[in-house]
């Protein structure tokens, strides 16, 4: 998370799964959980529609992502660069 004017903000560095829209990348972020009772790890699995109006980004590449105001009904970030293609 980054703090930016007294606000925190979520940032995430994941891989591009799909290019298919155009200024449109899909993003799927990884995060690992413990369960409460068992303590067991798990990874929960969530795609983010990002936008990148310059169509930067390829299928697989690096990307950071920033949480942004709503942009079209599923699209709530936005890219901010490429970190490794």
């Amino acid at each position: 998370m980054v703090v930016i004017w007294n606000k925190s903000i979520k940032e995430f560095i994941w891989e591009v799964i799909s290019d298919k829209l155009t200024m449109t990348r899909t993003v799927l972020v990884k995060t690992v959980k413990m369960h409460p009772l068992y303590k067991k790890r798990f990874i929960v699995r969530k795609k983010y529609y990002a936008h990148d109006a310059e169509n930067i980004s390829k299928l697989w590449d690096s990307v950071k992502i920033r949480e942004c105001k709503p942009v079209s009904k599923l699209k709530k970030w936005k890219l901010i660069e490429v970190v490794k293609a």
